[in-house]
């Protein structure tokens, strides 16, 4: 189908984005889009020769013989191939802050519970490849299972430039400052309270309208995100599938002498120069693409009467393991509502860390304001804000220069740290005998 009239394409560059971008809207579709008509080949992927001349390549998500309900690939169009450019060489100056194999070697273990504030977005000229660092992580890109979380501060857009990461896809969550991304399908603008996923081998550019821009990036190794099952829930809410999107194709044909091609291999930035743009895809179709969701059209389900729901309720996508019921990694997000964490605790730009097995939950102030109302105590809702979460099955190692970093809170721990017993001795032991009695009655008559 036509989404774009061709006679935009020329001159409409990288950073120069409309008020207007088109989209196509599902989750796992298989969609097509020709920003000329008649560029998609008919009843065939790879016809001897292709409509106006043009390379079909295929880019797989999933093995060639992965079943059919899980595999994915896209097949492109494009002016030149994207095989065509200079040997890979390393990236200098070499990036040092970007890991994807998490052992003892580069990470360490760290069962405490770690915060850090929003940390300052840089004076010299830093775009997404420079400002990407990672925080922690668990697994091994070479070993294709895993997960890294990271963080970016940028203040300028990516320059003559590509990004293609090797290693696992992207899960993009800005949090302050509008992304522009261009991709081989097409275009997104990508807004704080939205979220993107940029899938492994696809090449794109981040540019930054708003000027200084910073978010977080979970990138999972080995695995795609999914939708997660409903359960009882039953056929709609959480995330509906109508309300990804998708961009639609896009291209620029213009010459780009010196254009770099940044590859991130296990965990490493390699460079490749061609002499092309990568965007000169002319029309594509398949199920292995970019997408972004708008938070705000999320559906929660929350309790209502009694108890706190665990926060899997609120999870927007997963990607699973070969466990049911275990994923390497979920995105979780907790709109405006009455959650009760940390009155102090959760600023915009700022992050904090709970690992396997080390307890959390509602800091001092938090708990003995809730107490303090008694049972007259009722819900508060809190307002402007969107709180997330990435929760994995794997226990993660942490960066050396996140637990140096001079934005890391070490007072974190005392936030819990005036947290007083109010038990009373008395009203257990009448309460407890109750509760044998009655206990002991049900079991009697059972028999």
């Amino acid at each position: 189908m036509e989404n774009l009239a061709a006679d935009v394409l020329k001159g409409d560059s990288l950073g120069n984005f409309p008020h207007n971008l088109e989209y196509q809207s599902g989750f796992g579709n298989d969609f097509s889009s020709e920003a000329i008509a008649g560029a998609l080949p008919r009843g065939q992927n790879s016809p001897l020769v292709c409509p106006f001349g043009l390379y079909a390549e295929q880019i797989s998500g999933t093995s060639f013989t992965s079943p059919r309900k899980l595999n994915q690939r896209s097949w492109l169009y494009r002016i030149k191939p994207s095989v065509t450019h200079q040997p890979f060489s390393p990236r200098e100056p070499s990036h040092k802050k970007l890991v994807s194999e998490f052992d003892r070697s580069n990470t360490v273990a760290n069962p405490t519970q770690l915060r850090w504030k929003p940390v300052d977005v840089p004076d010299s000229p830093t775009d997404f490849i420079d400002g990407l660092y990672t925080i922690c992580g668990a697994g091994s890109s070479f070993l294709r299972h895993g997960y890294a979380i990271h963080m970016y501060t940028a203040n300028k857009s990516m320059d003559n430039c590509a990004f293609c990461n090797a290693d696992g896809d992207f899960l993009v969550v800005p949090q302050q400052g509008r992304l522009w991304i261009t991709t081989e399908c097409g275009r997104l603008q990508v807004s704080p309270g939205e979220m993107a996923v940029l899938p492994q081998g696809f090449r794109f550019v981040v540019d930054l309208p708003d000027g200084p821009s910073r978010g977080y990036v979970a990138e999972v190794f080995g695995t795609h995100f999914q939708l997660p099952d409903l359960g009882p829930i039953g056929a709609n809410g959480l995330a509906a599938s109508r309300d990804f999107l998708t961009p639609t194709a896009w291209f620029e044909e213009v010459p780009r002498p010196g254009f770099t091609i940044v590859q991130k291999f296990g965990g490493e930035l390699f460079n490749a120069r061609q002499d092309f743009s990568p965007f000169n895809v002319v029309a594509w179709h398949g199920n292995y693409v970019p997408y972004k969701y708008d938070l705000s059209k999320f559906c929660p389900y929350n309790t209502v009467l009694v108890d706190h729901g665990d926060p899997s309720i609120n999870t927007v996508l997963t990607a699973p393991t070969d466990k049911p019921g275990m994923a390497l990694l979920d995105f979780v997000i907790f709109l405006p509502d009455g959650y009760e964490a940390k009155a102090d605790g959760f600023l915009p730009g700022g992050a904090s860390l709970h690992s396997c097995m080390t307890p959390h939950g509602p800091d001092t102030k938090t708990y003995e304001d809730t107490i303090a109302g008694g049972n007259e105590a009722g819900p508060h809702k809190i307002t402007d804000t969107m709180a997330f979460m990435f929760e994995s099955c794997l226990m993660p190692r942490t960066c050396l220069w996140a637990l140096e970093s001079p934005f890391r809170d070490h007072d974190y721990y005392q936030c819990w740290i005036g947290l007083k017993s109010h038990f009373s001795h008395e009203e257990t032991k009448d309460l407890q005998n109750g509760v044998d009695e009655t206990t002991f009655e049900r079991q009697s008559h059972r028999g």
